[in-house]
């Protein structure tokens, strides 16, 4: 499985891994809703259960997702400051560029 985090998300990630009780979890990429070929992504931190498969990024941040969920394999997380601040979780390999 693949998951690619950008530089602006990588830092606000770090950020929140850093706080007191954070150190021993890991970012967890989880569908929130999912309909026809596409799903709506949500991102909580999270220790990994046997269900679990993690992925390690070149941004040294290790993400858990659910084994066996090919809408997970291929998300983009990224964190925009405009025009409304937050992440935004995408999956171009399976054709989903946003929220529609």
């Amino acid at each position: 499985m693949n998951v690619k985090i950008t530089r602006n998300a990588a830092k606000v990630i770090k950020k929140q891994m850093e706080l007191a009780g954070n150190s021993e979890l890991k970012l967890r990429v989880l569908i929130t809703h999912s309909h026809g070929d596409h799903a709506h992504y949500g991102l909580d931190l999270d220790m990994p259960g046997e269900n679990d498969v993690v992925v390690q990024t070149d941004k040294e941040i290790d993400v858990v997702l659910e084994q066996g969920q090919p809408l997970l394999d291929g998300v983009k997380i990224d964190y925009l400051y405009f025009p409304q601040e937050g992440f935004v979780i995408t999956n171009p390999s399976q054709g989903n560029h946003g929220d529609h």
